[in-house]
């Protein structure tokens, strides 16, 4: 018994070898990333366009890849880095399942420009005034990405959040 520990000690202490990889094989490997990356933002894009169609939304796209819709009326300037927003809100996925609204949860606030939030939500933000309501459409690199947020959004989640911005403090 003794001989199978220590058999199993010296072959479980032995170092492997590292591999180490070219230059031409580690940008082979980033050209496929990006191949494949594209192909999915591409896809994402697409499955927006046609949630779009399908509701009626007259949507705009920013360079990003936010998608929204601005309506109510707004007064004041436009929300900016460094002010604090108070949101009342309502994140669903595309296919209508409800994930988390302040009617429960409370309203939502957050200093633009900190993180904290969904990048899409901080990019959205900036585009409403005080009393403006819109629909902000996030694919997941704006929204919670690869892994989704671990409870209620999956991995690669497009999420559609439905904002009013209530109240600007500075």
């Amino acid at each position: 018994m003794m001989a199978i520990f220590m058999l199993f000690l010296c072959c479980s202490c032995a170092r492997k070898k590292e591999r180490t990889y070219t230059a031409k094989e580690i940008k082979a490997t980033e050209e496929a990333l990006i191949g494949a990356n594209k192909i999915l933002v591409k896809k994402d894009e697409e499955k927006i366009r046609e949630y779009a169609r399908k509701y009626r939304l007259a949507m705009q796209e920013t360079p990003s890849g936010l998608w929204y819709k601005i309506s109510g009326t707004g007064s004041g300037a436009k929300a900016q880095k460094g002010q604090k927003v108070t949101l009342r809100y309502k994140v669903s996925l595309l296919d209508g399942t409800l994930c988390y609204n302040s009617d429960y949860l409370g309203l939502k606030q957050f200093r633009v420009g900190q993180g904290g939030v969904e990048s899409g939500l901080e990019e959205g933000v900036m585009l409403l005034s005080v009393g403006n309501q819109a629909t902000f459409i996030m694919p997941p690199h704006l929204a919670h990405g690869l892994p989704g947020d671990g409870e209620k959004i999956p991995a690669r989640s497009i999420i559609v959040y439905e904002v009013e911005l209530l109240k600007l403090e500075p």
